[in-house]
Formats: C-alpha cells, sequence, structure tokens
C-alpha cells in the first residue's frame, strides 16, 4: 500500500463521525494499522467495539478524505498519524494522545523542548504584560513556547515569542483551516509563518465550546511543564494545569494580588503544589537549565516615582479609592491619570478602576 492509500486510511477511520478517539484506539490496538481494521470486516470489528463497528462500514468520508489529502499536499501544511516518525514523542507519553495532528507550519517544533504558558482570556493589562515578558525570556533561551491562541495570556505568550524571533505553537480548537477567533488573524497568520499551528479537529470544524477543553490535554502533552500567568477559578487554565500534572509535567504558576479574580485560580494551583513562580529563572531551574535570566517585568523601585502612581500601588484601584489617597479633586486626578495612560504607565479597567503597569 502506498504512503498516500495509508494516510487516507488514516484520514477515512478519524472522519467517521461517531468513532471517536477511544474507539479508534481500541480498534488499532486489536487490528494494527487502519486499513487493517477495514480489511478484518463488519463482523471481526463487532467483536471489539459493537455496533458502533456498522459505521465504519456504512459511512464513507471520502469526501472529506480528498479535501484533507488535497490539504495536506499544499506548501506549508502537513497531516501527521500516530504511525509517522514525525508524529511528537511526547504525545505518545499521555493516555489519549491524537491519531491525527493537522499542522500548518513547521511540524519539527513538536518534537522540540517546550513549555506552555496560558492563563485567562479577561487578562489584566499587567497579566498581559508579564506573559509577554516571561515567554520573550523563555524563548530567548531556546525553549518553544506552547498556547491555546486565544484572548489575553495565550495571545500575549505567542507575540512575546514571536517579538524575540522564537518558536512558537498553538494548539488550536476548531480545523488547522479554521483562525479563531478572527481578532488573532494575524497573529494566526504569523505563528503558521514563524511557528507552528496544530489541531486534532477536522478541516472545516468550527469554534464548538466542548472542544477547547479537550485541546487542552495537547498543550500540555507537548511541553515538558504548564506556566499559568493568570487564571480565574473556573478557569480552562486550570484544566491544562490539571492534565499537565496527570501526564507528569511540571506546573507552575505566578502570584497575584489577593484583590485580583485572576490571580486566585493561580494561588489555589501553589497551594495544591505548583512552583511558585517569579523570575524565568525559577521555569529554567526546574527544568534543568541553571542559566540566571534578568527579567524586566519587575523593575527595581524608582525613587523618583510619581506620586500618583505611589497612591496607586500595584494592585487595580477605583477612581474613588485613588481620589481618597491622593488627595486630588476629581478633574485634576483624571488629568494625570491620562498623562500616565498615554505615558504607558498605567491602564483602564473596567468599573472605572486603574491599575499600574511594570
Amino acid at each position: 500500500m502506498s504512503q498516500h492509500d495509508g494516510l487516507a486510511a488514516w484520514l477515512r477511520l478519524t472522519l467517521i463521525p461517531g468513532i471517536g478517539g477511544e474507539t479508534q484506539r481500541k480498534l488499532l490496538a486489536a487490528f494494527g494499522l487502519p486499513e487493517a481494521v477495514f480489511a478484518a470486516g463488519r463482523l471481526a470489528a463487532h467483536a471489539v467495539v459493537g455496533e458502533r463497528a456498522d459505521l465504519l462500514f456504512d459511512f464513507n468520508p471520502s469526501e472529506a478524505v480528498d479535501r484533507s489529502l488535497h490539504w495536506g499536499a499544499q506548501a506549508g501544511q502537513h497531516i501527521l498519524t500516530l504511525a509517522d516518525a514525525a508524529y511528537p514523542r511526547a504525545l505518545l507519553e499521555i493516555p489519549d494522545p491524537p491519531n491525527v495532528l493537522y499542522v500548518r507550519g513547521n511540524p519539527a517544533l513538536l518534537d522540540k523542548t517546550a513549555l506552555a504558558i496560558v492563563g485567562s482570556r479577561n487578562a489584566t493589562p499587567q497579566g498581559v504584560q508579564t506573559a509577554e515578558s516571561f515567554a520573550k525570556a523563555l524563548a530567548g533561551k531556546d525553549l518553544v513556547i506552547v498556547s491555546g491562541l486565544a484572548l489575553g495570556i495565550d495571545a500575549a505568550a505567542h507575540r512575546g515569542t514571536l517579538a524575540v524571533g522564537g518558536n512558537t505553537v498553538a494548539v488550536i480548537g476548531t480545523g488547522a483551516d479554521r483562525l479563531y477567533p478572527a481578532r488573532n488573524r494575524d497573529l494566526a497568520l504569523a505563528i503558521a509563518e514563524h511557528g507552528a499551528i496544530v489541531s486534532e479537529f477536522p478541516l472545516g470544524t468550527p469554534a464548538i465550546a466542548a472542544n477547547f477543553p479537550r485541546r487542552n490535554r495537547i498543550i500540555s502533552g507537548l511541553a515538558r511543564g504548564v506556566l499559568v500567568v493568570e487564571a480565574a477559578p473556573e478557569s480552562g487554565s486550570l484544566i491544562t494545569a490539571r492534565l499537565a500534572a496527570e501526564q507528569g509535567r511540571e506546573v507552575f504558576a505566578i502570584p497575584g494580588s489577593i484583590h485580583s479574580p485572576v490571580a486566585r485560580g493561580c494561588h489555589q494551583l501553589i497551594k495544591q503544589g505548583a512552583k511558585l513562580v517569579e523570575t524565568a529563572s525559577d521555569v529554567l531551574e526546574e527544568l534543568g537549565n541553571l542559566d540566571p535570566i534578568p527579567l524586566p517585568e519587575t523593575p527595581p523601585p524608582d525613587s523618583g516615582e510619581n506620586p500618583l502612581l505611589t497612591a496607586l500601588g500595584h494592585d487595580p484601584c477605583s477612581l474613588d479609592e485613588l481620589a481618597e489617597r491622593s488627595g486630588l479633586g476629581t478633574d485634576t486626578l483624571l488629568g494625570e491619570l491620562l498623562s500616565l495612560e498615554l505615558a504607558g504607565r498605567i491602564a483602564p479597567l473596567p468599573g472605572n478602576r486603574y491599575q499600574r503597569l511594570g
């Protein structure tokens, strides 16, 4: 059988609706390669997976197979199966590796030493800045930065990596031919050109809520560890951290303000045993690289600091609280806040609050 026919058989097996990953693995364990599954026949497949075997022989996804083969034949687009030498070895260590991966960009990056950086979609400006800073520092040490291309922390991690010419991998919850979310379209195109976009979902798969938690096991599976920058208590990032721990990966978390909802998830992880991280060196030491790295997100205090920044502190603060702390009238305060915002020293938050930037 040719390589083309072998790939077509993998696609046929994985593109039949109702035949999920667990069923596919049972069939592969029983018969070997996908072509052997189909050659075994209906009765033999019934003995392994019951009535689901009928789907194998009653449904022919030939159009989807042809479309996928055409997609994978284009420059910069690849389809990897469990049987391929290029399939990422790290994913072979997890309990439920995807049987097929669709890759836009450089598939060789999937086998390099990687760290996942994840966090809240509703990140604070400080969180975004922190994620970018850590990504820049760690990518500069030849770590591939893996994330999920979501808004907020994920996007910041990808941007920070690209900014220093590093390698980044985006694991997405749609088909590899979809660019989601739309606001990250330009970022996705840059990742496809300078890194890799990875999906286990068939081409054309739209944004379905249940698919995003599922892809998290690939984010953690590709990496040596997962760094959570900001996360609410019910955040999907905590799912990624839990999966990482189950997969034997390291879990890192950056602490935040006790008043910040997006810090509570990180504090929860730290209570559960995640390593508290303040600098990129903390991550590298745990991963076995002891080279110290200066990180710019925590500069030394400025003795000539603006008094309003001193009054603001490092936690989000409402306008009323800031007026009380600073003793300034509302008009004067708003004018000074605008100047600081234009200078990139602070950022406005929802609810008429402000936060300083590092």
